[in-house]
């Protein structure tokens, strides 16, 4: 503050304050909780990627992410629960489509730990990626297991980076027109959680699809009426 105070242009305490006035606060970081109370009663998980990038060569990192990733055990923190009671399971028993690439997984680990707990009948579908299998699969060895064990009907893994044209979760996706179409058609719920550009491409490839499986007219508004049933459900950044 006295370093921003020697190069505020004014010296006068009252300008200067009217000046921090105006300077927007900083915004929330909202975090998607990676956990079930139904499995882990008292506690929350969130999935963290810390934030790294160059400014004019220095090395910065995210405020929100440097700040969780350099806690320790027995640090407190102040926190707020942001409800979002758009982006719920449905009934036990209705099948879920997850796509969820990155950290964009936190809410899909919550799901399928209830849905494991709960002994829910709904199949569940999860398309999953990141840069490379070895340094970026989070959840790796959970998600083999809910795979081996029946909670995950399918598991779709595209690693963009490991081989030499890219695959996206949207490729993986094309992959399965028939039965993603016919997931979605049999009342399945459909969830998208991660980066905004991510959940557009992905948009863009399932109304491509739902054109080839013979939506026809009405393959425009397929996922508009999914919308207001509210099986097609979104929680992007």
């Amino acid at each position: 503050m006295l370093e921003l105070l020697n190069r505020f242009p004014v010296k006068d305490a009252a300008q200067f304050e009217i000046f921090l006035q105006q300077l927007e606060p900083t915004t929330p970081r909202l975090y998607s909780i990676s956990s079930s109370l139904e499995t882990v009663d008292g506690e929350i998980h969130l999935t963290v990627a810390r934030d790294k990038f160059s400014i004019e060569e220095e090395w910065k990192y995210g405020l929100c992410s440097d700040h969780l990733c350099s806690l320790k055990p027995g640090d407190k923190i102040d926190f707020y629960i942001h409800h979002n009671d758009q982006f719920r399971l449905p009934d036990d028993g209705q099948d879920l489509i997850m796509i969820g690439p990155g950290t964009g997984i936190a809410p899909f680990r919550a799901f399928l730990s209830e849905r494991e707990t709960v002994g829910a009948g709904g199949r569940n579908w999860l398309f999953y990626g990141d840069q490379h299998f070895i340094t970026d699969f989070l959840y790796q060895t959970e998600l083999q297991q809910w795979k081996e064990n029946g909670i995950l009907h399918s598991l779709d893994l595209a690693f963009s980076r490991d081989q030499k044209e890219k695959v996206y979760v949207q490729d993986r996706i094309r992959e399965h027109s028939a039965d993603f179409f016919q997931w979605l058609d049999n009342g399945a719920t459909l969830y998208v959680c991660g980066a905004k550009k991510m959940s557009d491409d992905v948009e863009k490839t399932i109304r491509d699809l739902l054109l080839e499986q013979g939506a026809g007219e009405q393959a425009e508004n397929f996922l508009d009426d999914l919308k207001s049933k509210g099986r097609y459900l979104k929680d992007v950044y």
